[in-house]
């Protein structure tokens, strides 16, 4: 695991919002692999920035159970600053500092930790999870601050304050069923739902719906669960009862091993295709690995980690050996690289439009503009919600136990799927 620069809950600090200064700025660089043109008069500052540095925030679970998506995040995160620091920072002239505190996954805890840092950093690059996101959106927007949300919930298009990246839940279950009924040939086969009781869940399920409506498919069992749940017994025996042969998962990691052993121990194997947070890597290395390589896909997106001919994996990959030999593959660290790709955009249209105050950081945030990622996830329209366009594309992967991270394409079809449906998907605001 790599070194964070700050732990900093201890750093606290009161919000200085009203104190800046100037700084000149103004060379051309690459960052991050996408080249811009930096401001030529001065720019403005703000809490979080001084002439030559910008420290970001991350709210994200170093302990407990969530902590296995977060601390690979947040060394994604990590490493592409690293990289870009390496290359003079930001626009050339700012290294960027992550602070970084443990929410442990609690809306309270987080909302705490927040408060504890936000007058010390210039914007969040992350903070995970749907209800910690949630619990701290009031606060951002009082506070006038910018935050990258870890997770696909559609509902974040619409905050001003989000800088949401990555197809929504909804997407990945429209191309995921889409490919799977239509591409891989399992037309007439029962389609199912198995769901965390809560948004993240209902996003989930709005996608299966969509789908199935589009598709004429009436859908069968749809069962439910609390987070934190251990015997999916009544659940597993509805899917079963109901000759369920398709189960759309939305889990997390934890409850995904219990949900599939309990199938595997009563003898139940529909195909299962799981919501990308339902996987973690070590899920391929647990007893229940045979039984995923045959029962089990994943809808996430971009490459499979260390295939080189997608440009945005083939610069993560340089930077991992670089800065971060011994990480191994890993889904979060690829959302938390691109999601400080994400913010750096930003922060260089901000520098070009002459301050990195909050002030300056929301009016660059409000204008339109397309973020790039080589293909390491898909293209989005960024800017004011209404003209937000979120990525459309999905990867299917399968469970290869010989494959980097135990995930490879499902088919030669499956990388970056987009289906029509999928495209004309109209988000609830």
């Amino acid at each position: 695991m790599l070194a964070l620069s700050l732990v900093a809950a201890a750093c606290g600090g009161d919000d200085d919002d009203d104190t800046s200064a100037t700084t000149e700025a103004g060379t051309e660089t690459t960052a991050g692999g996408t080249e811009t043109t930096g401001a030529t008069g001065p720019v403005e500052t703000g809490p979080g920035v001084t002439e030559d540095t910008i420290t970001l925030g991350v709210v994200t679970p170093q302990t407990g159970a969530a902590a296995v998506i977060g601390n690979p995040l947040t060394a994604g995160n990590q490493v592409f600053f690293d990289a870009l620091n390496a290359q003079g920072g930001v626009a050339g002239q700012y290294q960027v500092n992550l602070t970084v505190v443990d929410s442990q996954y609690q809306p309270p805890t987080a909302v705490q930790q927040y408060n504890a840092i936000k007058g010390d950093v210039a914007a969040f690059v992350q903070v995970l999870g749907t209800a910690v996101t949630q619990a701290i959106l009031p606060q951002l927007s009082t506070d006038n601050i910018l935050a990258s949300p870890a997770s696909l919930d559609a509902f974040w298009l619409v905050e001003e304050q989000l800088l949401p990246i990555g197809g929504p839940y909804q997407v990945q279950a429209i191309n995921a069923l889409t490919w799977y009924y239509e591409q891989a040939g399992n037309e007439g086969k029962k389609l199912c739902t198995m769901a965390q009781d809560d948004p993240y869940g209902e996003a989930g399920v709005a996608g299966v719906q969509a789908f199935a409506d589009g598709a004429g498919i009436e859908i069968g069992a749809q069962t439910t669960f609390r987070q934190g749940d251990a015997d999916f017994t009544a659940q597993i025996q509805q899917l079963q009862g109901d000759g369920c042969e398709v189960v759309w998962l939305v889990s997390l990691p934890l409850e995904t091993g219990g949900i599939l052993g309990k199938a595997l121990g009563v003898g139940f194997a529909p195909q299962w295709i799981g919501q990308s947070p339902t996987w973690i890597t070590r899920l391929g290395e647990s007893p229940l690995a045979d039984y995923l390589t045959t029962n089990f896909l994943l809808a996430s997106e971009g490459g499979a980690w260390g295939d080189e001919s997608i440009p945005g994996m083939a610069q993560m990959i340089a930077d991992v050996e670089q800065y971060a030999p011994d990480q191994q593959p890993d889904i979060y660290f690829a959302f938390g690289y691109a999601q400080a790709w994400a913010m750096t955009q930003v922060l260089e249209r901000a520098i070009e439009m002459g301050s990195l105050s909050r002030e300056g950081i929301m009016a660059a945030a409000e204008t339109e503009q397309e973020l790039s990622y080589e293909d390491l996830i898909g293209t989005q329209t960024y800017g004011l919600p209404d003209v937000r366009n979120p990525s459309r594309q999905t990867t299917i992967f399968k469970v290869d136990l010989a494959a980097p991270g135990y995930l490879a394409a499902a088919g030669p079809d499956s990388i970056n799927f987009t289906s029509p449906a999928a495209e004309d998907y109209q988000f609830e605001e």
